[in-house]
């Protein structure tokens, strides 16, 4: 910040800032502010993490037609499309104006309201209004009494692009060169763990940093554009628009803790002469705003990057027999806010890892290059990320916004879940609870879906805690994007003649005892003759009278044919890493539940 900017921030007064801010401005703030002025801003991860269809966007949602609708939605503020744009306005303009398929629209409509902050209780209740409707025209209309803010629309919509397939990026790597600011790049050892757009803090900054006035554009009023929609030297930007941008930024003022959105920032006085707000037209200069962004503009210190380099290691990962020297499991709750936690386990092999952990409540979690090993993280979470990883299985708490996949073989994932997303995967089978129909993009083989099959005792408690219901359930009604089409073969549902039950063998409090909502009938009565078999057999044991000498033998023959089984279908090695680990080993911290004795305990 220049040298006048920083007189003007140690003159401030906190009662003058307040009366600009939406909200009231903490004066501790100011008192850190008068000894070091600066502001940082940084692009949000959760819009990209959550926010972004790990997949390409329609043609009809390039920056073009997003400009159209942001002037249509403008001259319609009476048709319920300005400021607050309600689904059947919107289903008009994807279905009818874009040509883009009801589901389609649908999809961008859920997905953006599901990162609206709206209270567990608010969802439940609309968890509620949707399983009394018994028609398709009931949802239906339901449906169009949700409403979204319209200016963060527009720039979720605009996001999408972060997937776009870019012919000269596949070709060599890089993005065009631009004159623009870009980010400092990441090191080698960042860049290979951050190959996910959606995941890495540096792609967000260069993509805002790359298309900021593009975004500002679609915020412009249109009087503010020229015939042809772009903005000139003299555009102003209304203060709703720059609330709306705080969807994508946010930041704080140096050497302070609090996070504060970006328009409270912006509207605090001794900025207004860098950031060019009027108080007498309660409008930003185009121009200044958008100069005051880029020199503000850093890396996320609570992305995946910083996680990466200054996280706290946590000690979860137990050794085997030498196999998990590799495991890498790293968290920033240390120094984040508790919106902002990340937790990345990466190269878990070769052993069962359970965790219930005040560390995991609301964070985003990504697994990578996880392999044969059984995970059980059971607390409720903000989002979850699994990626290249084989041969193992996940059992989720609730996931409050998106489970996603991608690049995994043969894994078994368990959850209750928000929204359910799958790429590039071949032979993974899902029990999932989800109010949202699962998502098959493109690269998928062989995806089974199953009905969600186990509990854990405090598993309704984390599901009230995430607004998620037991209904409705679209477990077994996927959409079928990407390159697959139409294509339904790309899915099955899991045969009742092959479905079972999973227990999941810990211990701790809580009141669940049965799995939440419980089993389709074709399941239940799969169960149920599979049980009448099971009696059937004891009862012939039973009524066979044999010896003592015959029923020590027969115990032998049947203990035998079992651990046989244990060992062809690899669950002894669940078994065994059950068993507890040394004392010394155990390097967890007191507050935490880790396993142990087949039992979650502190």
């Amino acid at each position: 910040m220049c040298t006048r900017d920083a007189r003007l921030l140690s003159e401030v007064q906190p009662q003058e800032v307040s009366k600009y801010a939406k909200k009231p401005v903490c004066p501790d703030v100011f008192r850190e502010t008068m000894d070091q002025s600066g502001i940082l801003l940084w692009v949000k991860a959760e819009p990209f993490i959550v926010g972004a269809l790990q997949e390409p966007p329609p043609s009809k949602l390039s920056l073009h037609y997003l400009k159209k609708i942001a002037a249509y939605v403008r001259t319609r503020a009476t048709e319920r499309a300005y400021p607050r744009l309600y689904w059947s306005t919107w289903r008009h303009i994807a279905c009818g104006k874009l040509q883009l398929a009801k589901d389609l629209a649908w999809l961008y409509f859920e997905i953006f309201d599901n990162l609206s902050e709206r209270t567990p209780e608010e969802r439940l209740e609309w968890s509620e209004i949707l399983s009394n409707c018994t028609t398709k025209d009931e949802v239906e209309k339901q449906r169009n009494q949700l409403s979204v803010d319209t200016l963060r629309f527009l720039l979720f919509l605009y996001i999408q692009q972060l997937n776009k397939i870019s012919l000269r990026t596949s070709l060599i790597g890089e993005e065009w060169p631009s004159p623009r600011n870009r980010p400092k790049s990441p090191s080698p050892a960042e860049r290979s763990s951050c190959h996910n757009k959606n995941w890495n803090d540096y792609n967000h900054q260069a993509f805002v940093c790359n298309h900021l006035s593009e975004l500002l554009e679609l915020l412009l009023d249109p009087e503010q554009l020229t015939e042809s929609f772009h903005s000139t030297q003299s555009s102003l930007l209304s203060r709703e628009a720059v609330t709306a941008l705080s969807f994508l930024i946010e930041g704080t003022v140096s050497r302070t803790k609090k996070v504060y959105p970006l328009h409270e920032l912006a509207l605090w006085q001794p900025l207004h002469p860098a950031n060019g707000f009027s108080k007498i037209s309660k409008t930003f200069s185009l121009y200044k705003l958008e100069a005051w962004l880029r020199a503000c503009l850093t890396t996320n210190p609570f992305g995946l990057s910083a996680c990466l380099q200054s996280g706290k290691k946590l000690a979860w990962a137990h050794k085997v027999e030498g196999a998990t020297k590799r495991a890498k499991i790293v968290c920033n709750a240390h120094m984040a806010p508790r919106s902002h936690r990340i937790v990345v386990m990466s190269q878990v092999c070769n052993q069962t890892l359970a965790k219930s952990s005040e560390t995991l409540v609301g964070a985003h979690v990504r697994a990578h290059r996880c392999n044969e090993s059984f995970i059980y993280l059971l607390s409720p979470l903000r989002s979850v990320t699994i990626e290249k990883c084989r041969n193992s299985t996940f059992v989720l708490g609730p996931v409050e916004t998106a489970l996603h996949l991608h690049g995994c073989e043969n894994l078994k994932v368990i959850a209750v879940c928000r929204r359910l997303s799958v790429s590039s995967t071949t032979g993974c089978t899902f029990h999932i609870m989800t109010p949202s129909r699962p998502l098959i993009l493109s690269g998928n083989k062989t995806v089974t879906f199953a009905p969600f099959h186990t509990h854990y005792p405090m598993l309704e408690d984390h599901m009230a805690r995430t607004g998620l219901a037991t209904v409705p359930n679209y477990w077994n009604d996927p959409v079928v994007l990407g390159g697959e089409g139409t294509d339904t073969r790309v899915f099955q549902l899991l045969p009742p003649s092959e479905f079972y039950v999973f227990v999941t063998p810990f211990e701790m409090e809580g009141d669940t005892a049965e799995i939440p909502g419980g089993l389709p009938p074709a399941y239940q009565k799969a169960l149920a003759h599979r049980e009448q078999r099971i009696h059937n057999w004891q009862k012939t044991v039973k009524e066979a009278r044999l010896t003592k000498e015959q029923r020590k033998q027969f115990q032998v023959l049947v203990e035998n044919k079992f651990y046989e089984w244990l060992v062809s279908t690899g669950h002894r090695q669940q078994l065994d890493s059950l068993v507890s680990p040394p004392a010394a080993s155990n390097q967890v911290a007191k507050k935490d539940l880790t396993w142990s004795h087949g039992a979650l305990e502190t």
